[in-house]
């Protein structure tokens, strides 16, 4: 029996986490984005530009068993998020039925921008979608899209993701960041590895015959306000100095649960920003 091929759309960041984590396990890894040379070592390259609708040339003759649908939008913006999420899943999507190609599941790569909760409870997959802004908006719109795509799919909502290369907030907290303390502001966070922990993970539990849900949300074990993650980073870092200014995050405070993930046996490498954040700084200079 031969190893399951997937084609990860947006071979990125995560989704180059994650082509590295199937290779490792004897997957046959295709990677679409702009530039092929920066895909990992053993990716099958597909030079694309998913804004434009014309076939790429190096489409794979034969249907990938799965496809990861896993970018990020170039232009932080209304018009960049429908290229990123709606447009380029639907030229996608067209080239695999082009070919008459179904593949044997879809996971659709998501936010949890979609959730509007802003006084701090705790939700799942369950809980209500009413964002007001136009980046889980449109995630809401690329998601319906997936899900009627007429190939089994699953929306895996990612939260807040850190690891090398994202360290915006150590970048802060080295400069004296305030946050407020009351009420408390929830973040919600999970490493890069951990997040593609989690794709490779759904992907397995399918190809062994195992049930998905329509929804995962990926996130740690442990929200947190973040003032506390303020306050163990800067102990951590032995950071004294306070900036002259408080500034307040304005987004939603929530706390998301992976209770779903873990009950199908998924397991964070790192449960909590703790153990997260210290991999990344001990692995610096």
């Amino acid at each position: 029996m031969s190893s399951p091929s997937v084609l990860i759309v947006g071979c990125g960041d995560v989704g180059g986490r994650l082509a590295q984590q199937l290779l490792g396990l004897g997957w046959s890894v295709s990677g679409l984005r702009r530039n092929v040379a920066a895909l990992p070592a053993g990716v099958a390259g597909i030079a694309a530009d998913l804004e434009n609708p014309q076939w790429p040339t190096d489409w794979p003759l034969v249907a990938p068993d799965y496809l990861v649908y896993c970018v990020a939008a170039s232009q932080h913006d209304e018009a960049g998020y429908q290229a990123a999420y709606v447009q380029g899943l639907k030229h996608v999507l067209g080239w695999l039925a082009e070919r008459g190609q179904r593949p044997q599941r879809l996971l659709f790569v998501s936010s949890s921008s979609v959730f509007a909760q802003q006084d701090g409870e705790w939700i799942d997959e369950t809980a209500a979608t009413l964002p007001s802004g136009y980046s889980g908006q449109v995630m809401l719109q690329a998601e319906q899209l997936a899900l009627a795509s007429g190939i089994p799919a699953s929306i895996v909502r990612l939260t807040g993701i850190y690891g090398p290369g994202r360290e915006w907030l150590l970048s802060q907290v080295r400069q004296g960041y305030r946050v407020t303390e009351e009420p408390p502001l929830y973040g919600n966070r999970i490493h890069a590895e951990d997040a593609a922990g989690l794709l490779a993970f759904l992907l397995k539990a399918d190809a062994a015959g195992r049930a998905l849900e329509d929804c995962y949300i990926g996130v740690d074990d442990a929200p947190a306000p973040l003032a506390d993650v303020v306050a163990w980073l800067r102990e951590y870092m032995g950071v004294t100095h306070w900036s002259e200014q408080q500034r307040v995050r304005r987004t939603g405070s929530k706390r998301c649960s992976n209770a779903r993930a873990r009950a199908l046996g998924w397991v964070p490498q790192y449960p909590s920003y703790k153990e997260g954040y210290a991999a990344i700084l001990a692995a610096q200079p």
